[in-house]
């Protein structure tokens, strides 16, 4: 009996970028990736994040909105920390936008706002910190550290702060205990509870002025040479915002240079293949508004002003009907979000060799695949997710196919393993269609968090086709 041979259109399988790909889509995506390690090195807060998206716009002549009456490309910023960039399409927004929807803060570890201490058995000055997002306590100790942020002194005016990061610039640590006393203060207890909260003291500096007859003489000191350097004083910590962030840039990673390891790439990888699949899209006439917005405080549950929970985008969107001639009452603008598409675009947790069992692999997106795309995420039934709905599924993957982007469909882990969310069902909140998709990186709120150079690539393909569709 002749056998038949099996037909693979009836089939889902992924497809592996570096044997599929056209050889030029290989070679671009690692080209991408220079700029893209560029921009990790550049943007470690989301402060960094908007300035430096904001001089990105001004290359290409965009203009902040409610400035220059008629012009199509134009951008808001909200507090310093969240923004939102728009192309005007031929059709009216309450006929609905196409957004790609990122974050732009990461897991990290705060200065206190009283922070400077003496510590009495060490003889140090110390800092005291806390932590910020879901993060592995234990990965912070006894690694370099810079300290970035801002501080706003008593007249109002406003310091930049970037400590570590250049070669001859003093770093920050916080010191783990040595093995050989570790064993009750740390080898009997959980990984989660072997360094606290309280165990993550910051050394700020040891010396004391020699000559100085002064209580607190390691903190004068280094008062000292912070208001020369600064201008600052010991209040202005009370109104200041200061982050530690690993000291390091990105780099290749892989004897073959196919990876990116750096800090913060959940969530700015899809936060720069947005931006840049946004500015790819300059000249063409698209029907629909292109937006990318950039969120802040997603890894502390969205919420606060500066948070997807806040009214910025929708104030954003409103401003943008005006700006565009349109009647921006609260039906229509309701209308407009009804009406619009969404990408709530978050990175994905990419199956790890050491670590394969939390996954499901057939329902687990795996490096070198492409985009990965997440029906859902939350938790255990489902909880705190967006559930996306069979149809936008089904467009979503019809444009990318149409596209020829790689991709694959992920959930964040097994069932009752653990889970996530995003800012996916804040913004299906409001009527629109949304799905998550992203970058799959390992090692996920690590320091060092590694992602595929073709992955970043497919997504930034993926997010491009994506704001140009009707």
């Amino acid at each position: 009996m002749e056998k038949k041979e099996q037909d693979s259109s009836l089939t889902y399988e992924r497809k592996n970028f570096w044997k599929e790909a056209p050889k030029a889509d290989q070679e671009a995506a690692m080209d991408y990736a220079t700029g893209y390690k560029n921009f990790l090195n550049e943007a470690k807060t989301e402060r960094e994040s908007v300035k430096w998206i904001v001089n990105e716009l001004k290359k290409h002549k965009f203009v902040e909105l409610g400035g220059e009456k008629g012009s199509k490309k134009v951008y808001g910023i909200f507090r310093g920390k969240t923004m939102a960039i728009a192309v005007l399409g031929s059709e009216p927004i309450v006929n609905g936008f196409n957004m790609v929807a990122s974050h732009i803060d990461t897991p990290r570890v705060d200065l206190k706002q009283n922070p400077l201490f003496e510590d009495g058995p060490s003889q140090m000055l110390c800092a005291q910190t806390h932590y910020y997002g879901g993060i592995k306590k234990y990965q912070w100790v006894s690694t370099p550290l810079a300290l970035h942020g801002v501080v706003i002194k008593a007249d109002g005016s406003t310091v930049e702060i970037n400590i570590g990061e250049k070669e001859d610039d003093p770093v920050f640590v916080i010191p783990d205990l040595l093995p050989h006393l570790a064993r009750k203060q740390q080898m009997g207890k959980t990984i989660g509870e072997a360094i606290s909260a309280s165990h993550m003291k910051l050394i700020f500096s040891g010396k004391v002025e020699p000559e100085a007859e002064v209580k607190q003489a390691a903190k004068v000191y280094a008062l000292e040479i912070l208001n020369e350097l600064y201008g600052i004083k010991e209040a202005d910590f009370l109104s200041a915002e200061l982050y530690l962030v690993p000291a390091g840039k990105a780099r290749d990673a892989g004897i073959d240079r196919s990876m990116v390891l750096a800090y913060g790439q959940d969530d700015r990888s899809c936060a720069y293949t947005s931006l840049t699949a946004l500015l790819a899209n300059l000249d063409a006439k698209p029907k629909r508004t292109m937006i990318a917005y950039f969120s802040d405080k997603e890894e502390v549950g969205s919420q606060g002003a500066t948070g997807a929970h806040s009214v910025f985008i929708q104030d954003f969107v409103s401003d943008l009907m005006e700006h565009n001639g349109e009647c921006n009452s609260s039906a229509n603008l309701r209308k407009a979000f009804i009406n619009s598409q969404i990408l709530s675009a978050d990175v994905a947790a990419a199956i790890n060799p050491n670590y394969p069992g939390v996954h499901e692999k057939q329902n687990a997106v795996i490096f070198n695949h492409g985009i990965g795309i997440s029906k859902f995420t939350g938790a255990g039934g489902k909880s705190s997710c967006n559930d996306a709905d069979a149809e936008f599924t089904a467009k979503v993957i019809k444009i990318f196919n149409e596209a020829d982007v790689l991709w694959q469909m992920g959930s964040l882990g097994k069932v009752d393993e653990g889970g996530g969310g995003t800012i996916a069902y804040i913004l299906a909140n409001l009527g629109a269609k949304v799905i998550d998709c992203g970058v799959g990186l390992m090692g996920m709120h690590s320091l060092y968090e590694l992602s595929s150079k073709a992955d970043v690539y497919s997504t930034f393909k993926a997010y491009k086709a994506f704001l140009t569709s009707d």
